[in-house]
């Protein structure tokens, strides 16, 4: 797979819908069919890979992730939950075991939301948190719509997006940290997963000469975004531990090295395990950016791109997940996860869970991001029990 769309330091680059990403669908659905599996893909592009269990009728179990990438993406940042989504199909295939209930390795679509913002795209209308028109409208940076890249590469799918009923979803993804490999844990159990809000602030000031226009008379929006980014950091680092917030995509208008910028765009993302925390952290951040942006006499919006509060996976499916890990005896803990997920959405309208493998130095959205052979296998056996535990239910 990381051999479609390699990056330029040895990572990947396959966003969402591209022809890169393209070509790694048309892969896994070509892997998918010499496994036996059907294959269905929704109106979000979303691809549904099923291996029919003896009562096809009862609702399956999921398993996956996701297959696009960053730009200067990971090689296994979401592809490593769908591709051990499949291995499991394969090992129940080559021991030729039936399970009660179908299962169904899914690619959802968007997942990084790197080119159509906001990120877990496809699990979010699933679940109904954004409708299928909301999701069509979204531009890419070119000003291309999600639905003509949807009808372009071939991926608008016929089914109803949301219309499958779901019996459980286990979601195997690189942990994205360092905990697991500097506690020398090969398995994460992941019980919760932190709140998250996008903010995309923009400051409007004024354009003006950079030598003849006195300090006292600016409307700097530049200076002004640069003092949110190191209040945001303070609020942070006050609400410890577990709380995390960053100004990430800046941009600035003219850009130009003897004009004082007169509009600044930057997103500030917030995140927090704990609920009062998070909501303490959105208001106390979004106070502060008003505040700031009158002190600075400069226009201020905040449009809110992406929200939702911590969440606790299903407690139930959670076990399922600790007791194969006992079973096979591998070194595991419970752990939190930091970043968001297709989970994330789908925990909203079926029993959820996750389990995270180890990576190294904790590097991920970084094409040296990397993992073990050793770490990939204990959680692909993990997968693969929980799914017969559950597929049997």
């Amino acid at each position: 797979m990381a051999k479609i769309g390699p990056g330029k330091s040895g990572g990947s680059n396959r966003q969402a819908l591209t022809d890169e990403d393209n070509q790694g669908r048309e892969l896994f659905c070509r892997w998918c069919k010499e496994a036996g599996l059907a294959i269905s893909v929704d109106q979000m592009g979303t691809i549904f890979a099923t291996r029919e269990g003896t009562e096809p009728d009862l609702p399956g179990v999921y398993i996956g992730s996701h297959l696009d990438t960053q730009p200067t993406g990971g090689k296994f940042d979401g592809v490593l939950g769908v591709v051990a989504a499949l291995e499991v199909v394969r090992t129940l295939n080559e021991y030729q075991v039936k399970t009660k209930r179908s299962i169904i390795v899914t690619n959802w679509t968007n997942e990084e939301g790197s080119r159509f913002v906001p990120s877990m795209l496809a699990s979010a209308v699933f679940s109904g948190v954004y409708s299928l028109e909301y999701a069509y409208g979204l531009k890419d940076r070119e000003g291309i719509t999600l639905h003509h890249e949807l009808k372009r590469t071939g991926w608008l799918g016929t089914e109803p997006v949301g219309a499958r009923k779901i019996h459980s979803y286990v979601e195997y993804h690189i942990e994205q940290g360092p905990i697991l490999e500097s506690k020398h844990k090969s398995v994460g159990v992941v019980t919760h997963c932190q709140g998250q809000s996008w903010l995309e602030v923009t400051l409007t000031g004024r354009s003006a000469h950079t030598g003849s226009t006195p300090m006292n008379m600016r409307k700097n929006a530049c200076l002004a975004m640069a003092r949110i980014i190191n209040i945001v950091d303070d609020i942070a680092m006050k609400l410890q531990p577990n709380v995390a917030g960053s100004v990430g995509q800046i941009n600035m208008l003219p850009n130009s090295r003897n004009a004082l910028p007169e509009t600044a765009i930057f997103t500030i993302d917030l995140r927090a395990v704990d609920k009062d925390k998070f909501i303490t952290l959105c208001e106390l951040v979004e106070t502060e950016v008003q505040k700031i942006a009158q002190e600075h006499n400069v226009l201020c919006s905040i449009e809110r791109i992406g929200h939702y509060e911590p969440i606790e996976f299903d407690k139930q499916i959670t076990e399922v997940v600790k007791n194969s890990a006992i079973q096979l005896g591998y070194d595991f803990m419970e752990i939190t996860s930091g970043a968001g997920h297709d989970a994330t959405w789908i925990s909203g309208v079926a029993p959820t869970s996750m389990i995270f493998c180890p990576c190294v130095d904790g590097i991920s959205h970084h094409e040296s991001e990397d993992i073990t052979q050793e770490w990939a296998e204990s959680g692909a056996n993990v997968l693969l029990h929980t799914a017969i535990t559950l597929s049997n239910a």
